[in-house]
This record gives structure tokens, C-alpha cells and sequence, in this order.
């Protein structure tokens, strides 16, 4: 059964990039800051296209934010995916306003799966597809993942995390939980979020750049979605963590002791 799924694809810091905290505690120092496509959207977007793959359909990228956005869009539709989203919004978000926003291209676009990445690295909120799912009234699974350490691309594919079960509307999830894995099925269509043992996302070709430069990039006005896009979490003030102190030499190990329970009290 073809599936068309939409996939959510935002535009983060890079981890190996410094962050430096404004002096007043605004926000963040952007400039030589460089940006990426969210590593668990990434995954996700791998993880609809092996959908597509195997039973076809189409993949519909869909990211929030400005202009610069299109760079991690278009590195989306390199890996393969068919068609994007832009939905224009230059201000804050939080997970609430995310959700409904997603909500509306579900909407337009009726999916049979959405698939996000399971946070993003940037704030590590972790709650846009649950918010989602809950405004959707629709099934849910947290955490896609593998049921054990798989190496080999060729393993990756015997074992996925997502399945499409016989009947073609019933997805089989394999997700994380503190106890270790655990398989879902879902009625289609459903939200998925995606860990990081999932899958091991594909590097764009050559052709696929190319073809990326020509497919649809559709813009949307958030303001035109008819959502409220006031945040509901306003962060007031950032701050670096306090630098790290330099150890303590001790004679003994009585004195260790004295100076973890004393002082430290971990003891």
C-alpha cells in the first residue's frame, strides 16, 4: 500500500559549533554559528523514505521558520524526499504552537503517517509529537527504535524499526522503554517519533543534490494558518553554565572521605 508521509525537518544549531550567551541573556550569539538539519528529523526523513521505498507513495518535508530554513530543506530532498513545506515564522516557538501548526498541514496534507524527530537539539523539549497526536486524536509511538544494535546497513533493512503490517494499515513500532524495546501497532494514519538508534541516515548523491535544486518548495504564512502563534513557554533570560573548578589533590583516602562527606555530601 503506498504511504504519503509527512515529516517534520528543522533547522538547528550545530553541536560542534561554541555557543556563546548574549551579554544581556536574550538569546544566543548567531553569528559564525553554523546550522543543520536536526539529527532525529534526519532520521526520521530516512526512515520515510525506506517507507517509500518499499511500498511506495511520497515523502512531504515540512519545516517552520525563515528563509535560511530552505538550506536544511533542501538537504532533505537530496536524500530523496519529494516535495517540501516552508511555513514562514521569523519569531519564538514552543512545542505548543509547533504542534499546531503541524497540525494544519496535516490538515491540507492528510498523511497516512507523520514522522518527527523525537526532540530537537536545540532545546530538547521533547513534546511536539505527543502534543501533536493529542490535538489529532490519532495513534501514537515515542521513541522508534531497534530491537537490538544493528551495524550493517543490510541488518538495518532485515530488522526495521517501523513495518507496514499485511493488511496495509496497521504500522508495527518497535520503541525504547526503561526496561529495554517494546512493538507497537498502530492504526494508520498515526504519528511517529524517531530515536537515534533507528536508522543510520543516508549521505545525499551527487544527483540527488541536483534534483533537489528543482523540486517544490511550497510557502505558507504561519500568520495564515489561522493559529495562535503566541508561545505559551517565554524564556526570560539564558545564562552559561558556571566554569568548571579545578580538582583537589588529598593525601589520603581518609581525607578523600572527610572531603566528599563534609563537603561534597555524596557520602
Amino acid at each position: 500500500m503506498p504511504l504519503k508521509i509527512l515529516v517534520a525537518a528543522k533547522r538547528v544549531e550545530d553541536p560542534e559549533s561554541k555557543i556563546k550567551v548574549k551579554p544581556d541573556g536574550s538569546g544566543i550569539v548567531t553569528d559564525g554559528v553554523n546550522y543543520k538539519l536536526n539529527p532525529f528529523d534526519e532520521i526520521a526523513v530516512e526512515e520515510g523514505l525506506r517507507l517509500k521505498e518499499k511500498h511506495g507513495g511520497e515523502v512531504v518535508v515540512a519545516s517552520i521558520g525563515g528563509d535560511k530554513s530552505v538550506t536544511e530543506i533542501r538537504a532533505a530532498l537530496a536524500m530523496g524526499a519529494d516535495r517540501a513545506i516552508l511555513v514562514k515564522h521569523d519569531g519564538p516557538l514552543d512545542p505548543v504552537v509547533v504542534s499546531a501548526i503541524f497540525q494544519k498541514l496535516f490538515e491540507q496534507e492528510t498523511p497516512d503517517l507523520v514522522l518527527l524527530g523525537k526532540q530537537s537539539i536545540d532545546d530538547d523539549q521533547n513534546q511536539v509529537g505527543q502534543y501533536l497526536a493529542e490535538r489529532l486524536g490519532l495513534p501514537q509511538a515515542t521513541f522508534a527504535s531497534k530491537t537490538e544494535s544493528l551495524e550493517s546497513e543490510a541488518e538495518q533493512k532485515k530488522q526495521p524499526g517501523l513495518a507496514l503490517a499485511a493488511d496495509g494499515k496497521t504500522l508495527e513500532v518497535v520503541r525504547e522503554v526503561d526496561g529495554g524495546v517494546e512493538t507497537l501497532a498502530l492504526r494508520l494514519p498515526a504519528v511517529v517519533t524517531t530515536d537515534l538508534r533507528l536508522n543510520k541516515p543516508r549521505f545525499a548523491s551527487l544527483p540527488g543534490i541536483m534534483k533537489a535544486k528543482k523540486k517544490e518548495v511550497k510557502e505558507l504564512a504561519a500568520a495564515s494558518l489561522g493559529v495562535d502563534l503566541a508561545p505559551k513557554v517565554v524564556v526570560k533570560k539564558l545564562a552559561e553554565p558556571p566554569k568548571r573548578q579545578g580538582g583537589v589533590k588529598v593525601a589520603d583516602v581518609a581525607e578523600l572521605y572527610e572531603k566528599l562527606h563534609a563537603e561534597a555530601k555524596v557520602l
